[in-house]
């Protein structure tokens, strides 16, 4: 006979979180390459490449929007811009502001750069000004007057023995400021709409500009005249030169002409041949995802634009690495509401998330590197994985279903199955538990289809298998919020909006049988969970209440009563004997189901938690948040139990110390530790006892017998005789003390005679010549 014990979970902490950083304006890398600065509102945010984590951030006193920063060329120094019209000089490292000046600008800056020196700091204003700051000997340079409207980009030549500075602004024109004269000598016309950034050669004598009209021009310095004009067929955002000493024949580059890359509405990354205007190299996406189309291109939002090309040399040096131009790390900065996550892939390494729109995103935790899954063509709702984590099913407000593969040695996920035979919006979904054989879904439609899984499910190129729905059942009177299907794949309950929660049969072919109805909750059911062990079903709901049935008579065995609005989503965790539940007022729940005691709440989201889902091993709980936050928690309740033994066992090692202290009459020492044992009696019980000894000391000498005279008065007045006796050695001290207290009563008795023959001397003295008031005074005193 075997019993096992096991140890249920009541702590978790927070492992690691996914937040928003960054939710458009400026990126700029740090010459190390090692960080991404971005703004999200009035924070700048300082995310570590190689972990996708936020190491830094600062933000500004008055919680105004941060409009426009730069970081210098050496990395020390981030300046940003606020609404406030402050100009901020940070230590960013230290997260600690430096120095604060007025921006003289009369409206916010809009735009800042550094020259290659890091010490001329350039800002350009929505007030069509341009200020230069000597951030060294802090004080304004030059101030340039000129540009119409908004100066959105600003930047120096590399070569700063040149002194000359290039701005754009509404106009479309590029101007050339010479900062010897502090005046704009030409104007370089060819952009027709917003010049969007620029370019320049080593050597500095070539310069290209890229424009949202949909061309680049590539400028000569030395005449001030356009070469060529480059026409791109997209709105340009970004444009970068290649390297003229490396091989990039892989990308195209096969001749030493002039090459560079562009980044813009198309979504897609092209390499164009100066010389003879044409697209050399043109990136490829990964399947399923394409160009975005010439109709797509004029939505503003599109969510496969490109806005920003920046030029990372020191990754360049292994071209290997980077060309044919593949994607090494993809961070999302912003997620919108999550509406579901679930853990993926070997050993829970990733999640996949469904947020506010018709893309999943599927994070890699240790660097959260994503990968955007398009497919789906409105609001991805609902999210299950299969039981060996590497296929997956979603659904969406575009009434389909679909089946997704993820690669186990690319970790790259791609489509393989899709439905669509639902009436309305599908919000919610699950999977077979025992093995990969058919998906259920209910949708607002009120029904629940069952659909069967190809054997095979491996496709070729975009192909995809296209599923149909095995069988289909009016489940409910309202919308169909919950779906799950039992540990043995023989059961499917329901809940909905209608307030009840429904069992089927799916053991039979055909259609789904109805076996029972719970019925209970107040409000519509957001959430059902069979139980991994026991036949039971939990549901939770929007009266707050979350609820255990018996699948034998359909009876409430227990409710769970602590949120103080709608449970959204139920889970059972340590194998069956606890339950998590989230809901809309942000919090996490842990409950013991023996107990009917939630042991633990989990506060980590401002907002309602849609997303809640346990690892494969159970000691990991990812959440995903209406605040756009994902965080995953992991269990430390044996880490926690180790410590508090380690704790005890301390204690009594110290106790042990103290005793023997005690016994060897050490009282300095066992001083120090009972009061680090927080022993108050102990504390006292030692100073009696070497207050006693200490006196005898101290009363042998005449300069300290005052203070020993003084314990001893304190000592023989509170305490009995009795209690002073039963002290260690007290008698000894005692007759140490007698003949030295009588020597210094002898030397006071002295003191005092003579004092009193002084004083009596004294009253008798006359001061000679002293008038008679003056000597009755000195008689008086």
């Amino acid at each position: 006979l075997t019993v096992i014990f096991m140890l249920c979970p009541y702590s978790y902490v927070v492992e690691s979180k996914i937040e928003p950083f960054y939710k458009g304006g400026k990126v700029q890398i740090s010459k190390d390459e090692k960080y991404i600065f971005c703004t999200c509102g009035s924070r700048v945010n300082v995310l570590e490449i190689s972990t996708g984590k936020i190491v830094h951030s600062v933000e500004h006193d008055d919680q105004e929007d941060i409009t426009s920063f730069t970081l210098s060329c050496d990395d020390e120094m981030l300046v940003t811009a606020s609404r406030a019209l402050l100009l901020k000089q940070w230590d960013w490292r230290q997260a600690q502001c430096t120095r604060s000046w007025r921006a003289i600008h009369t409206v916010p800056v809009a735009s800042m750069t550094f020259d290659s020196t890091s010490t001329l700091l350039a800002t350009g204003g929505c007030d069509g000004t341009i200020k230069l700051w000597d951030v060294v000997k802090q004080y304004c340079t030059h101030n340039l007057k000129g540009s119409s409207g908004v100066v959105h980009l600003i930047q120096f030549h590399p070569d700063i023995s040149r002194l000359q500075l290039f701005s754009s602004s509404l106009d479309c024109g590029i101007r050339l400021w010479d900062l010897r004269s502090s005046r704009c000598v030409c104007v370089l016309q060819s952009h027709y709409s917003a010049v969007t950034s620029l370019s320049f050669s080593p050597d500095g004598g070539t310069m290209v500009s890229s424009g949202r009209d949909k061309i680049c021009t590539v400028w000569d310095l030395e005449t001030r005249k356009a070469k060529r004009t480059v026409p791109v067929y997209e709105a340009v955002e970004g444009v970068v030169l290649l390297p003229e000493d490396k091989d990039l024949s892989e990308i195209g580059v096969k001749s030493k002409d002039l090459h560079f890359i562009t980044a813009g509405s198309k979504g897609v990354l092209r390499v164009w041949e100066a010389s003879t205007a044409r697209c050399v190299y043109t990136q490829t996406l990964p399947s399923p995802l394409t160009a975005v189309s010439e109709v797509e291109e004029e939505r503003d939002d599109d969510p496969r634009s490109l806005t920003f090309l920046l030029h990372l040399p020191q990754v360049g040096t292994d071209v290997e690495d980077i060309f044919p131009l593949c994607a090494l790390s993809q961070f999302v900065g912003y997620n919108d509401e999550v509406l579901d996550v679930k853990f993926l892939g070997k050993g829970d390494s990733h999640i996949v998330v469904a947020t506010n729109s018709c893309q999943l995103k599927v994070f890699e935790l240790l660097t959260n590197s994503c990968q955007i899954l398009y497919g789906h063509t409105d609001t991805v709702l609902s999210l299950d994985v299969f039981k060996k984590g590497f296929l997956f099913a979603s659904c969406a407000k575009d009434r389909s279903v679909r089946v997704w593969q993820m690669d186990s040695d690319s970790g790259q996920v791609h489509c393989v199955a899709q439905g669509s035979n639902h009436a309305n919006a599908v919000g919610s979904i699950t999977c077979s538990r025992m093995k990969a054989s058919f998906v259920v879904s209910g949708s607002q439609d009120c029904t629940v289809k069952v659909w069967d899984l190809p054997a095979d499910l491996s496709t070729t190129g975009a192909d995809v298998h296209q599923l149909t729905p095995r069988a289909t059942e009016k489940a409910h009177d309202k919308d169909v919020n919950s779906v799950a299907v039992s540990p043995n794949d023989k059961l499917l309950a329901s809940g909905s909006q209608d307030r009840t929660a429904r069992l089927w049969s799916l053991a039979g072919e055909g259609n789904v049988g109805l076996l029972g109805v719970f019925r209970g909750h107040r409000r519509g059911v957001w959430a059902v969970c069979f139980s991994p062990v026991d036949q039971v079903l939990a549901t939770s709901s929007a009266d707050g209440a979350t609820k255990l049935w018996s699948l034998q008579d359909f009876s409430c065995l227990k409710t769970f009563e602590g949120h103080d609005a709608s449970v959204l989503k139920v889970i059972f965790v340590s194998r069956g004997t606890q339950l998590l539940t989230s809901g809309s007022d942000g919090l996490v729940k842990l409950w013991t189901i023996k107990t009917n005691e939630c042991v633990k709440t989990l506060d980590a989201h401002q907002d309602k938690v849609w997303g809640l889902h346990v690892s494969r091993k159970d000691d990991k709980v990812v959440t995903g948040s209406a605040d756009s936050n994902i965080t995953v928690w992991v269990d430390v309740t044996e880490v926690e139990l180790a410590e508090e033994q380690a704790k005890q066992e301390d204690l009594i090692l110290k106790q042990q110390e103290l005793s023997n202290l005690l016994h060897e009459k050490k009282y300095l020492k066992a001083l120090g530790l009972a009061i680090s044992l927080d022993q108050p009696h102990t504390v006292l019980t030692v100073i009696k006892e070497s207050l006693l000894r200490y006196c005898a000391v101290w009363n042998t000498n005449a300069r300290n017998c005052q203070d020993a005279q003084a314990v001893l008065q304190v000592l023989l007045t509170h305490l009995p005789p009795e209690e002073i006796l039963q002290y260690q050695g007290a008698r000894t001290h005692l007759e140490g003390l007698i003949p030295y207290t009588e020597r210094h009563m002898q030397r006071i008795g002295n003191l005092l005679q003579a004092s009193m023959f002084l004083n009596y001397m004294w009253q008798k003295m006359r001061v000679a010549g002293a008038p008679k008031k003056v000597a009755e005074q000195r008689s008086w005193h």
